[in-house]
């Protein structure tokens, strides 16, 4: 007796499957915002019933979720290539810190700016390193590094809080486009950009590629230590980039700066899809997550509630959406094979 095995699927149609879980997850997260919506309504009808004020909160909302969001681009794609970073939020810290030394700032704002992304790209190496060619598990290296990138940007700034004197660093964060704030075209180009990264270059199909099966890739011919190097420089390059924008809300920057945002930027993605596993996720999917998020912390913000209910509630929805990762994508694949 001979037994028949299913032909493999078609790349197409694998393909079209992924879009068809992408989108139900993504509609998914748009009804969380709407319910978040619904119960600020409920909660604050004297608010939601001031067309400007709403229209406000929600611009409100978008910068807020501005620099994080750049920083779960980063994370996205670090998370999906198999690892994961939990230095970001030093990172940040370190960046803003250097770009806003004296010396720094007297190079004007280009000198900042430029500070910022080397130091975020020269410690996402640093990363990159350890993790690739060290062969550190990447929990332990990038929790080496928060302690160590926290610790030299609080001896640059002697633990004082470094005051930004450059009126372009400065104005990021009032300047609107379209009556946009421009922090929040900043974190649509990002993600634009990492979207297009991840889905339509080389680059894209290799993360996904070392992320699900790293002996695979390297026998594809992909060099996986490279590889996972880049994936934390761009990381780092996500770090500066939101160092700047934060020292801009802020108009100064300390090495306090950014705190738990490693654990922000793990959990949007994770809501939004990504594997902790690593091998899946999206860049729409992690905004999403962000969004989710910043609404939740405005939400409980004008409704006056403790920031320790707000942590409690963040950390629900990280445990439900693991959980939903883990009891319902056979289920939903075996779905989309019919």
């Amino acid at each position: 007796m001979t037994t028949q095995t299913a032909p493999p699927e078609a790349p197409a149609k694998q393909e079209r499957r992924k879009l068809d879980e992408n989108t139900l997850r993504n509609l998914g997260l748009v009804g969380v915002l709407v319910l978040l919506i619904v119960v600020g309504i409920i909660t604050k009808p004297d608010l939601y019933s001031d067309p400007t004020w709403v229209k406000n909160n929600f611009l409100t909302i978008l910068q807020q979720a501005s620099a994080i969001g750049v920083v779960t681009v980063g994370m996205t794609f670090v998370i999906i290539g198999g690892g994961i970073d939990l230095s970001v939020g030093a990172i940040i810290a370190l960046a803003g810190v250097w770009a806003t030394t004296l010396a720094t700032q007297s190079y004007g704002a280009g000198g900042m700016i430029f500070t910022a992304l080397v130091v975020g790209i020269a410690v996402g190496l640093v990363n990159g390193v350890l993790i690739s060619y060290g062969k550190l598990v990447p929990f332990i290296a990038t929790l080496a590094m928060l302690v160590a990138a926290r610790g030299l940007a609080a001896q640059i700034s002697a633990k004082q809080t470094q005051v930004s004197a450059n009126d372009f660093i400065n104005s990021l964060a009032s300047e609107r486009l379209l009556g946009i704030p421009l922090l929040v075209w900043i974190l649509f180009l990002v993600v634009a950009a990492g979207w297009v990264l991840l889905n339509r270059t080389t680059f894209g199909r290799r993360t996904v590629a070392v992320g699900g099966n790293p002996e695979a890739a390297r026998l594809a011919g992909i060099n996986v230590k490279r590889h996972t190097l880049l994936l934390y420089a761009l990381s780092g390059l996500c770090c500066g980039i939101a160092a700047i924008m934060l020292t801009s809300q802020a108009t100064s920057a300390q090495a306090a700066m950014a705190n738990l945002y490693e654990l922000d930027a793990i959990a949007a993605a994770i809501i939004g899809g990504t594997l902790l596993s690593g091998g899946r996720g999206t860049i729409v999917g992690a905004l999403f997550g962000v969004l989710v998020f910043s609404t939740i912390t405005n939400l409980f913000a004008i409704n006056n509630l403790s920031t320790e209910v707000q942590n409690m509630v963040k950390g629900a929805i990280i445990v439900l959406a693991v959980l939903i990762q883990q009891f319902r994508y056979k289920s939903l694949t075996q779905l989309f094979k019919r």
